[in-house]
């Protein structure tokens, strides 16, 4: 089996409704990378639409920063999807709804980011993220809460229900285990800064490779999470150092032993550091 082919999304994605196409742009110009959304935001309605308005834009766009969500894969308005995009230039698609294995295995012209939002897809996440043409994985909490019977997602005091963090934390972890990116879920109040800028923390704490937002106003915030502050970067700097000059295997370093996992740590930090200051001097 040929090395899996992984393309880098992010870590700001921003949907976008497909039949907006006077979004397209717009959302490009916010967003590292854009998913064109031929499923929930738009309606039934407009689904021959946003088919027609994507057809006649995709010459125009950057297919290596684009994918398209199409409809569920078993329904007629998804192999509709999926005929259209076939005849274009895009690469990766986002499947909804993503349960089965095989479905997502029989889509042979494409790179899958498989969003696990029902029971049976969160059951399946390692399942899935195996599949050779899956090269990310997603989690939806409102569908899934939908899906199980629930009537939130969240508590009282705004945090997820143990359900939706066992979600998220089961696709982290089967993406991180097939070596695929894990893309943090929406955060749907979009006046609560405050909370985004939380989720976001955490999401990048986590490892998720991205966070997915549904408003432009958000990708700044989200921005902000992945790029290390300087305090992080201080304490990445300084442990790599002290390592370099430690004499022995083991070193105490701001009162902590410092091991294997905690070097790895320091060095993902710095090289996100690095990789921002080349996004600046481009």
């Amino acid at each position: 089996m040929s090395v899996r082919t992984v393309p880098t999304f992010g870590p700001a994605v921003l949907f976008c409704p497909g039949d907006r196409p006077d979004r397209y742009g717009k959302a490009l110009a916010r967003a590292d990378a854009v998913i064109i959304d031929l499923e929930d935001a738009v309606s039934f309605a407009r689904k021959d639409a946003a088919r027609s308005a994507l057809r006649e834009a995709l010459p125009d766009l950057p297919v290596d920063r684009i994918l398209v969500r199409v409809n569920s894969i078993d329904t007629l308005e998804g192999r509709r999807d999926l005929e259209m995009i076939g005849e274009s230039g895009v690469r990766t698609v986002m499947v909804p709804k993503a349960e089965d294995p095989e479905a997502i295995d029989s889509l042979s012209q494409f790179s899958v980011i498989g969003l696990c939002e029902s029971a049976r897809g969160v059951q399946a996440a390692h399942e899935i993220a195996a599949v050779h043409r899956c090269v990310g994985l997603m989690w939806g909490g409102e569908d899934l809460t939908a899906d199980i019977g629930g009537w939130s997602s969240r508590g009282r005091d705004r945090k997820y229900l143990p359900h939706v963090d066992y979600a998220r934390s089961r696709i982290l972890i089967a993406a991180a285990a097939a070596r695929i990116g894990a893309w943090d879920g929406v955060f749907l109040d979009i006046a609560d800064m405050d909370g985004l800028e939380t989720e976001c923390i955490e999401a990048v704490a986590m490892g998720f490779a991205a966070k997915v937002a549904i408003h432009p106003h958000q990708i700044p915030l989200i921005r902000k999470a992945y790029r290390p502050n300087d305090d992080q970067l201080r304490w990445a700097s300084g442990l790599m150092a002290a390592v370099g000059d430690a004499e022995s295997g083991v070193i105490n370093f701001e009162g902590r032993m410092v091991d294997g996992p905690m070097i790895t740590m320091a060095q993902a930090i710095l090289t996100a550091g690095e990789g921002e200051s080349a996004a600046e001097q481009e």
